[in-house]
């Protein structure tokens, strides 16, 4: 369906929903950006207020029911903010892949803790995100490569990496 839209429309809208598909965040101008902010802000007030429904969720149904939390409800809020976070970033940067792979691994790398912060994990998501596009708009200067190619190069060998350090310590 994406490939027949970008052959029907006109070749300057073609070129931008290509380059979207890559995942970029070049073009984006502030009157796009400030709406986009807004929905933002908004879940994550909202994450904010059930952040901490997350780490009484890792106890399990039984212990988080016993402490005054429904499971089921939890984590269908969680879910649409989850998934309403996403739809904004992609629809305004397109699907940049492996930031979220690889965010949430290098954040309990670096934090040295058991499970994944959530608050780590964007820090160093919008990190990772920020340094791969400094590279894309810098590495081939005046030519720039959308930042989803950049993330999918650094995602991948660090993804490769995590699976051959973790199989010479013989966790597979």
């Amino acid at each position: 369906l994406n490939r027949w839209i970008i052959i029907r429309i006109d070749l300057h809208r073609a070129t931008s929903a290509a380059l979207w598909e890559q995942g970029t965040l070049n073009g984006l101008e502030w009157a796009q950006t400030i709406p986009l902010a807004v929905c933002v802000g908004a879940f994550s007030l909202a994450l904010v207020f059930l952040a901490p429904t997350l780490a009484v969720l890792q106890l399990g149904d039984d212990a988080a029911g016993a402490l005054g939390v429904h499971p089921e409800k939890a984590r269908r809020a969680l879910i649409l903010i989850g998934v309403a976070l996403v739809a904004i970033a992609s629809a305004a940067a397109g699907p940049i892949i492996f930031v979220s792979l690889a965010a949430p691994q290098i954040a309990r790398r670096l934090t040295a803790t058991p499970g994944v912060t959530l608050a780590a994990s964007a820090v160093t998501g919008a990190t990772l995100l920020a340094a791969s596009d400094l590279i894309g708009l810098r590495l081939l200067s005046p030519d720039q490569l959308p930042v989803g190619t950049v993330t999918i190069c650094l995602g991948g060998a660090y993804l490769v990496y995590l699976l051959v350090h973790e199989s010479r310590k013989g966790r597979w």
